[in-house]
């Protein structure tokens, strides 16, 4: 059973905060305008291209056109570091990863995140209209069967809404992406898609992100991002 708890309202009160930004780098130079495109299918908002002199592109992205001149809400996109570059390729060569000789830590993280995208580090966004998110993934579906730049480079996971309420069931059993989906979230009211790629990278294996996407039904308080069930 879930036990919520309530914060002390005097401490939560002192000081307002939000989320400021997040900070995600690309692997290559030429994978810059390719996670600049992604992220804007994904509903981002471009606000800035710094060309830099080592030929890669630093873009700053708003989650929304409401937050275009705010503090927050934002994402910086640049290409990894090369001290960074350096470590994570350091990683691979010691554990072998994607050799015959890989380490079986790996294999094993591996086969957790196929089983639980968020099992492991992610970057959650939530979106208000289940319409939109169904457009999305039909259209990431798309890219990533026919287009030059995306062609498999995708892989989509969705978490359906627990069952047991009614009206959720029947608008997720007639959804175009959720109507044949058998795995479920750890809430209810509510879904959830996971989009893995290697054009953004992060991660403890450098090598790929993972990308939450949320939409939580309207009028119900207890829901997939309320309360988390075992």
């Amino acid at each position: 059973m879930a036990t919520t708890l309530v914060s002390d309202p005097a401490a939560a009160h002192c000081v307002k905060r939000s989320m400021g930004h997040l900070a995600l780098h690309y692997g290559k130079a030429e994978d810059g305008p390719v996670a600049s495109r992604l992220l804007q299918v994904f509903g981002m908002v471009e606000t800035q291209v710094l060309n830099l002199p080592n030929g890669s592109n630093f873009y700053r992205f708003v989650v929304d056109s409401d937050h275009l001149s705010r503090g927050d809400g934002i994402i910086y996109l640049s290409m990894l570091p090369e001290p960074q570059r350096a470590l994570v390729d350091a990683i691979h060569a010691v554990l072998k990863i994607g050799t015959s000789d890989q380490h079986e830590a790996v294999t094993a993280y591996n086969a957790m995140l196929e089983s639980d995208p968020e099992g492991s580090f992610h970057f959650g966004f939530l979106v208000d209209s289940l319409e939109d998110l169904e457009r999305m993934v039909l259209h990431l579906r798309e890219l990533n069967e026919s287009d030059p730049q995306f062609k498999g480079r995708l892989a989509i996971t969705m978490n359906r809404a627990r069952a047991g309420e009614a009206a959720v069931d029947a608008r997720l059993d007639a959804s175009p992406i959720f109507g044949d989906c058998t795995r479920y979230a750890y809430g209810r009211n509510g879904v959830q898609v996971f989009v893995t790629t290697d054009i953004v990278t992060s991660g403890q294996l450098g090598d790929r992100m993972y990308f939450e996407f949320d939409y939580v039904f309207p009028g119900y308080d207890s829901h997939i991002l309320s309360v988390v069930e075992s």
